[in-house]
């Protein structure tokens, strides 16, 4: 369900809005194409494969039904749930797509109308009965339009309960939401593509945000030149000047969510399972945000085709590669130095919590807590080297973020789940020596470090070796995922048949 309520993010956010960086989307409206065929092409090009991964994984979803355990019905409640949700995600991206002409805008706004159709209604109900002091019901009404509730309502336990009457026609509704965002994106397409010119007074505003964020001519001028005379691509990677500013984001979100809650829960918002809660959203958002930063320049100039004058420069790969940690380093230096002072202060009020009780819980909260800081240096310094691993290497520049961000974020977990699924089916007495609190943070903790190891060591040396190599093969032969991973298979083809 989450896989599907997100496609739209990697599959038609940045479709159209591509183009419109490309120039060629005004190409396809010189002919006699309307606003729907270009879009419903591209939505069709664009999200016949995570279609086929969806459907791929519904057969897997009814073997319970050969165990005897879920209702035909039931299956086929939740496959069409499954299926109407990727459908409008896939929308919200082309409605997305077509009114914005940034990747990265388009992504946010994808997200945001993901977030209002799903979550808005029923925080909007939620928040009427506060107002209410909690009075009444809970109208129901507010939950229809919500995907996730087409989900829950589509379970037998629910759905035979007076929630289930709501099923079909918070589908519908879902339903007919995709279709209206198909229509809106026909109709802005068309119109959405041509460069405008900036009025007087528009120009003159631009200039004004630049200068409030970027500096005046002149500061602007001595940050250019203090970053070249150190590392010329670190002031490319690192441009704009103000691109630093967004990595303080996920705390000053953090900052507000704690304000608000301590304001509404007083002391009750102080408790142990909340700090957790708090470092983990805060490392992971982290993590995610330096794997993408780390390899976007090279994706970037790979994709314009800027690589190969970067390469024809007197900058070394290890000069290339130190200035894009330089930048990284700006970017993200002080707003992970504040995130390590939240998790002290988090772990500081956790063993001083009358929550935790003896000395045994504050000694694995401890150890806990040290682990996931250890896990979160160690990540980083890995993302760091996939991150520009994948960015040079992939083909399609939409996946190479996830090629590095889910070896390094999933299979600790993937791998602590199999690992404890395992000793569940052992007999009783075999299951005994695993029984202590300690051991499944030390499974996730050694396949962390296990993963970051391989893939970190991986990357680094193919980055070292093959760079010039691979950023030169523009177009070459789509080598297989083991190819691609340990930098070998075509490559070393293609410098000799390029030679």
């Amino acid at each position: 369900m989450l896989y599907c309520l997100l496609a739209g993010l990697r599959s038609t956010a940045d479709c159209l809005s591509e183009e419109k960086r490309e120039g060629t989307l005004g190409l396809l409206f010189l002919t006699d194409l309307r606003g729907y065929d270009v879009i419903i092409g591209k939505l069709t090009a664009n999200s016949l494969a995570v279609f086929y991964c969806v459907i791929a994984v519904l057969p897997v979803l009814a073997i319970p039904l050969l165990l005897g355990g879920v209702a035909g019905a039931e299956f086929g409640r939740i496959s069409l749930v499954l299926v109407n949700t990727l459908f409008f995600s896939l929308c919200a991206g082309m409605l997305a797509s077509a009114m914005c002409r940034n990747g990265r805008a388009a992504i946010i706004w994808t997200f945001l109308l993901i977030l209002l159709v799903a979550a808005g209604g029923p925080g909007l109900g939620l928040y009427l009965w506060w107002i209410a002091d909690w009075r009444g019901n809970y109208q129901f009404e507010f939950l229809l339009p919500s995907p996730v509730f087409s989900y829950f309502a589509g379970v037998d336990s629910l759905f035979a309960r007076g929630i289930g009457k709501g099923f079909y026609v918070s589908l519908g509704i879902v339903h007919v939401l995709a279709w209206v965002f198909l229509g809106l994106a026909s109709l802005i397409a068309p119109r959405s593509w041509q460069d405008r010119a900036s009025s007087p007074g528009g120009a003159r505003r631009s200039e004004l945000l630049r200068a409030g964020l970027e500096g005046d001519l002149e500061v602007r001028h001595a940050f250019r030149t203090r970053l070249l005379n150190r590392n010329a691509f670190y002031w490319l990677a690192t441009r704009p000047r103000s691109r630093a500013l967004w990595a303080w984001g996920p705390l000053a979100l953090a900052a507000l969510a704690w304000i608000w809650g301590f304001y509404e829960f007083g002391r009750d918002w102080l408790n142990p399972g909340l700090y957790v809660a708090t470092g983990f959203l805060l490392s992971v958002t982290m993590k995610g945000y330096i794997g993408a930063e780390s390899g976007r320049r090279l994706i970037e100039d790979r994709k314009i085709g800027a690589m190969e004058l970067l390469l024809s420069t007197p900058l070394s790969v290890r000069q290339i590669l130190h200035g894009q940690f330089l930048a990284l380093q700006r970017q993200f230096f002080f707003p992970v130095l504040v995130m390590f002072v939240v998790d002290l202060w988090l772990l500081i009020a956790s063993l001083s919590n009358s929550w935790l009780n003896g000395p045994s819980e504050q000694t694995f909260w401890l150890w806990m807590w040290l682990a996931g800081i250890v896990m979160f240096i160690a990540d980083v310094t890995t993302l760091y080297w996939l991150g520009m691993w994948t960015g040079l290497a992939m083909r399609n520049p939409k996946h190479a973020f996830g090629a590095a961000i889910v070896p390094v974020l999933a299979l600790p977990w993937i791998g602590l789940g199999v690992v404890m699924t395992i000793i569940e089916l052992l007999p009783y007495e075999f299951r005994r020596p695993f029984r202590w609190d300690g051991f499944p943070l030390l499974v996730w903790f050694v396949f962390g470090i296990t993963v970051d190891l391989l893939f970190g060591l991986i990357a680094r040396r193919n980055l070292l070796l093959n760079f010039r190599l691979v950023a030169a093969q523009r177009y070459q032969p789509r080598p297989s995922w083991w190819q691609r991973w340990f930098g070998k298979g075509d490559v070393r083809e293609g410098q000799v048949s390029g030679g």
